[in-house]
């Protein structure tokens, strides 16, 4: 019974030991190094806030005049254009300038084929420019331009002295793929024309581009032969321009073809206005005007269209 019994006393248990940590020598240093590195991370933090300030807000810092923007490379790009371009960034510092949007404006100028703009510390901006190059002019109508050899229609420079030839069948209507395609035609036919002869190319005026399979060039300059076989002195004769159809590629053999026969041509059919080399190995000369030609062929006892064999 008394086992059963519920015990009226109860063992004391033993109370717990709670330490408590003493504010010792590693605690100091710990608290320390915190306390240093987050009076650097301030310092650093207003170091950079007032760097920040100057770099962006500072006058020295400021673009201001014009003479602050150095623009090397051009000879035919107006200066007061690219500075148009800046004129938004007066004021600003120049790392406010959105260097890479000033670029792609710049270059929108139809001159400039390419450009570099970078910030020169602390306070200009440096533009190094490079330019189309023309290789001819065009006549649209009766105004007169340059073009290049990508089809890009440039503005004539008073500053310019240039020599080309005039190019027609090219308008700024045509998308620009197409005007590229066309100059770069012309651009191989004038090569091979260069290649064909000293002084070769310096004989053609005019290029008519407006059929790409059949360039024709008005040549200048090429002498001639009279009918008894010696030299012609008729400066007409000579300086007669002569519309020559050299279709769509071999040109450097037709220029020759072309220079080799003219006094022949000239010695059976008289005057010589064009001559369509576009048929292998055959020369059409004045095709142009068969009714004229069958007429003074009567009077002079010569066709002046005929076919030659080269």
């Amino acid at each position: 019974m008394l086992a059963d019994e519920e015990p009226k006393y109860l063992r004391r248990q033993r109370p717990l030991e709670i330490r408590r940590r003493k504010f010792g020598r590693k605690a100091w240093k710990s608290y320390l190094r915190v306390a240093m590195w987050t009076a650097v991370g301030l310092a650093g933090a207003w170091a950079v806030f007032e760097c920040g300030q100057f770099l962006l807000a500072s006058p020295a810092m400021a673009l201001v005049h014009p003479d602050q923007v150095n623009i090397s490379g051009t000879h035919f790009t107006p200066r007061r254009s690219i500075l148009e371009i800046f004129a938004a960034d007066r004021g600003k510092s120049i790392l406010r300038v959105p260097i890479e949007e000033r670029r792609q404006e710049i270059e929108s100028i139809p001159w400039v084929q390419s450009a570099v703009v970078r910030r020169v510390l602390p306070n200009r901006i440096a533009v190094s420019i490079t330019e189309r190059t023309p290789i001819a002019f065009l006549r649209e109508g009766s105004s007169m331009a340059l073009v290049d050899v990508h089809g890009v229609i440039l503005d004539r420079s008073v500053e310019g002295n240039f020599d080309f030839p005039v190019v027609t069948g090219v308008n700024s209507e045509l998308p620009l793929e197409d005007r590229a395609q066309r100059m770069q035609l012309f651009s191989g036919f004038m090569q091979q024309i260069e290649s064909a002869g000293r002084n070769a190319a310096n004989r053609i005026s005019e290029v008519d581009l407006s059929d790409l399979e059949d360039v024709q060039a008005t040549v200048t300059g090429l002498g001639g032969a009279s009918a008894s076989g010696g030299a012609d002195d008729s400066s007409a004769q000579v300086a007669a321009p002569i519309l020559v159809h050299f279709g769509g590629g071999d040109f450097a053999s037709k220029y020759q073809t072309l220079v080799q026969d003219i006094a022949q041509w000239r010695a059976k059919a008289g005057s010589v206005q064009s001559v369509d080399l576009r048929f292998n190995g055959e020369a059409v000369v004045n095709p142009e005007a068969p009714v004229a030609v069958a007429q003074q062929a009567k009077n002079f006892g010569a066709v002046r269209a005929i076919r030659h064999s080269r």
